[in-house]
């Protein structure tokens, strides 16, 4: 008796484990199918996360962000209202990789659900006044694909939500793609698989070329997926009145998935999300991958499922519709095996125009050894006395004089400095060094009232760092580099998340630079750490 009571509870114990793993997603074409069996996978998804308003951390102050899967006790608590509405995936904007988030992923795992991340935090994204790859961001995104690589039950990331919003930032793309092609040759020397893309706005001047940008070129620079958080459909509409058919046919030759990244328009209360059963119909899902409705978490702005007060969860009236609805919804499925060709078919980059204007040439990976050559090598630095919002002046000041090109960038020509990922204070002291330098190394050419001062001895470089130096002063513009890998570490001064216009958002202006000296302008501006960065999940 004991040995088949032992034995009921070794079958129990590995049924759990394997129960735990959830079967890999990949994208193959323009869809994505389980790895195991070739079978479509449609996202049925829920955005969330709470806003930094609703809730303090274990200080007592009001956080960046809340991390939506570090805490255990709401992700059981919030499990079944999701099992309830046949949720299959869950959008998350901002995890913290410190943090231990086993108990959530479990969670979320036993009840079939995936996870699909943005690698931002609101501190740390690329900012579409002044954008920048550097190391800081590189650090971050990484540190996030480390933290959840462990887990099965991840479908992939977001490189960036909403950075280029109209037409005139059109030129932050490239490096929200140069983020995308790191991340995508990081995860690869790893040996994972996670599939890498980019979640837009609705814009209707950009909609269509920056769905081509993300999904043109070479196969190790293109996002893996595209996501676009559209509000069209409104209170009761149609396939055809909504607008839904214009955009299946804008992107029905995209060769990469194509899903609602956020959806749900709420201008008509209560939503009864009528668009659901078209969004799963043989009118969408040829070329849409289904969809993440905004959001589980009833907060100022109306958009929730739930009402959350503590260990307390009340369901809006939204959320009884769209519970019904997606438990109505039934699909047909596609077979990896029946895509052939186009699971490896290309699209050419959208050319300039009115309303286009970002380089298919692309930053350089960010590389950690290459910035500690350059830093090692300086005689003149900045002062640490000197606080990082006064960069910008500074910068200002030594540029008029000097060129500055290996610490600049322009997405809109594909121009960017040799040196432009690293952090914002190594940038400056080059600049400075390099005005020492041109004034014969004079004492007083080192001093901008008492800004910046000599190093009493450098250390004697490495002949690898010679030539690292060597290059840099030769050549002061990266060419815009494909699929390299940067040994990329360290860190910079924050730059804010490019969040932009939906029907839930408040747009935001930017102009994005068309000449070096406008390029310092803008490097001045995200320098200015002070400086606020947009709302991130409002």
């Amino acid at each position: 008796m004991k040995a088949v009571v032992w034995i009921l509870s070794l079958f129990l114990s590995v049924f759990t484990a394997l129960a735990a793993d959830l079967p890999a997603v990949q994208v193959v074409g323009n869809k994505f199918f389980f790895k195991n069996n070739g079978s479509q996978f449609l996202i049925r998804g829920i955005a969330y996360q709470q806003n930094t308003a609703e809730r303090s951390n274990s200080t007592g102050d009001v956080s960046d962000y809340n991390d939506p899967l570090a805490d255990g006790a709401a992700c059981k608590r919030d499990v079944e209202y999701m099992i309830k509405s046949n949720t299959n995936a869950l959008r998350v904007y901002a995890v913290d990789p410190t943090k231990n988030h086993d108990e959530c992923m479990k969670t979320f795992s036993d009840a079939g659900i995936y996870i699909i991340a943005d690698l931002s935090e609101p501190k740390a994204s690329i900012n579409r006044d002044s954008p920048e790859w550097n190391l800081e961001l590189y650090n971050r995104y990484t540190s996030v694909v480390d933290m959840f690589a462990n887990y099965s039950n991840v479908l992939g990331f977001f490189a960036g939500n909403e950075v280029t919003n109209n037409n005139t930032n059109t030129g932050a793309s490239p490096f929200v793609k140069a983020a995308i092609r790191d991340m995508k040759a990081y995860i690869k020397s790893k040996g994972w698989s996670f599939p890498v893309g980019y979640s837009s706005n609705d814009d209707d001047l950009i909609r269509v070329p920056i769905a081509d940008y993300f999904a043109c070129g070479k196969l190790e620079e293109r996002a893996d997926f595209f996501g676009i958080n559209m509000y069209e459909w409104c209170g009761e509409s149609t396939f055809a009145t909504s607008g839904y058919k214009d955009r299946t046919d804008e992107y029905k030759n995209l060769t990469i998935p194509v899903f609602f990244s956020e959806y749900g328009c709420n201008t008509v209360r209560p939503r009864k999300f009528s668009e659901i059963g078209t969004i799963f119909s043989s009118q969408m899902t040829n070329v849409w991958s289904g969809g993440i409705v905004y959001m589980y978490f009833e907060e100022e702005n109306n958009y929730g499922l739930v009402s959350v007060d503590g260990s307390s969860v009340k369901t809006m009236d939204d959320f009884q519709y769209y519970a019904s609805e997606m438990n109505a919804i039934k699909p047909t499925y596609a077979k990896s095996a029946d895509v052939g060709a186009a699971a490896t078919a290309t699209m050419a980059c959208p050319p300039p125009g009115a309303n286009w204007n970002a380089s298919p040439s692309l930053p350089p990976s960010p590389d950690k050894g290459v910035c500690e050559c350059i830093t090692n090598s300086l005689q003149c630095v900045v002062s640490d006395k000197v606080s990082s919002k006064d960069y910008g002046e500074l910068f200002g000041h030594v540029c008029g004089n000097i060129d500055c090109s290996a610490v600049a960038v322009n997405g809109t020509t594909g121009s960017y400095g040799s040196i432009s990922f690293c952090n914002d204070k190594d940038k400056l002291s080059y600049v400075l060094n390099k005005y020492y330098l041109s004034q014969n190394s004079r004492a007083d050419a080192c001093d901008f009232s008492g800004s910046a001062s000599l190093v009493s001895s450098t250390a004697s470089a490495a002949s690898s760092c010679k030539a690292v130096v060597s290059s840099v002063s030769a050549n002061s513009k990266a060419t815009g580099s494909s699929g390299s890998t940067g040994s990329a570490s360290g860190s910079s001064s924050g730059s804010s998340q490019g969040t932009s216009s939906t029907s839930k958002k408040n747009a935001g202006n930017a102009v994005q630079p068309a000449s070096t000296n406008a390029v310092l302008t803008a490097l001045s501006i995200v320098l200015t750490v002070a400086g606020g960065f947009t709302s991130f999940f409002v």
